[in-house]
C-alpha cells in the first residue's frame, strides 16, 4: 500500500471535513464542493486523515508539500548523530612526546562528542606489570577529564588493558558547536575580505590625489 496520501480526484468518498489553506475549519462538505474549493484556489485537495469519520482533507500545494517534507527529512538524516567509537591504542612505556600526540587524538574525539575505546597493549615481561596500563590509563583520564569521563572502568582482556572514556558532551551538540565555528570563521575571512578590498580602494584614491612631482630644473 502506497504510503502518499490521496489527493484530488482520487479521494473516493461523499464527503470530507475541509480544512483550508492557512489552517482554518471549514468543516465537512460535499467531496464536489471540496473539489471546487481546491480548483478556484488553484491548489490540492489532500487527504491527510484517512481514518477519520469523514476523512480530513486539507486545501494546499501538495507539490511544494512534498518538497519541503523532503528537504526537513533531508536535514534531519543529516543531523543525526550517530554513536562512534574510536580506538587509541597505546604502550605501557609511552615516552612523553608520543603521549602527548596520542593525548591530542583523544581530545579531538571527545570534543567531537565521540566515545575512545583506549587500549593498552603488553608485550613480554610488561604482561607482569598490569599497573602500569593502569596508572597510564588514570593518568590520561584524569588529563582530559574536562571533556570526558571513565565509561568502562579499566580491565584485562588477554595481553591489553582496555577502558572507555565517555564525552560530556552530545554529538549533536558537538556538531552544532562546529557548524557555528565554521559559520563564523567564513563571516571572519570574509571580513577580512571586505577590509583588505576597502584597504587597497583607499590606497588607489590617495595615490590618485597627490600632487604630480615637479620636473627639476636644469
Amino acid at each position: 500500500m502506497s504510503a502518499e496520501p490521496r489527493i484530488n480526484d482520487r479521494i473516493r468518498v461523499p464527503e470530507v471535513r475541509l480544512v483550508g489553506p492557512s489552517g482554518e475549519q471549514v468543516g465537512i462538505v460535499p467531496l464536489a464542493k471540496a473539489l471546487e474549493l481546491a480548483q478556484e484556489y488553484d491548489l490540492d485537495l489532500v487527504e491527510v486523515a484517512a481514518n477519520a469519520r469523514p476523512p480530513v482533507c486539507k486545501l494546499m500545494d501538495y507539490g511544494k508539500f512534498k518538497y519541503e517534507s523532503a528537504m526537513k527529512a533531508r536535514e534531519a538524516r543529516k543531523n543525526q548523530a550517530h554513536t562512534v567509537i574510536k580506538e587509541m591504542k597505546l604502550r605501557p612505556k609511552i615516552d612523553p612526546h608520543d603521549y602527548d600526540t596520542k593525548k591530542g587524538h583523544v581530545v579531538r574525539f571527545l570534543k567531537q562528542g565521540d566515545k575512545v575505546k583506549i587500549t593498552i597493549m603488553f608485550r613480554g615481561r610488561e604482561q607482569s606489570r598490569p599497573e602500569l596500563g593502569y596508572r597510564l590509563l588514570q593518568r590520561l583520564a584524569e588529563d582530559v577529564q574536562d571533556l570526558g569521563f571513565i565509561e568502562s572502568n579499566p580491565k584485562q582482556d588477554g595481553r591489553n588493558m582496555i577502558m572507555v572514556l565517555g564525552p560530556h558532551k552530545k554529538k549533536t551538540e558537538a556538531m552544532a558547536e562546529a557548524r557555528e565555528a565554521q559559520a563564523a570563521r567564513k563571516a571572519e575571512a570574509a571580513g577580512v575580505a571586505v577590509e583588505s578590498r576597502r584597504d587597497r580602494a583607499a590606497d588607489e584614491a590617495a595615490a590618485d590625489e597627490a600632487p604630480a612631482e615637479e620636473p627639476a630644473e636644469a
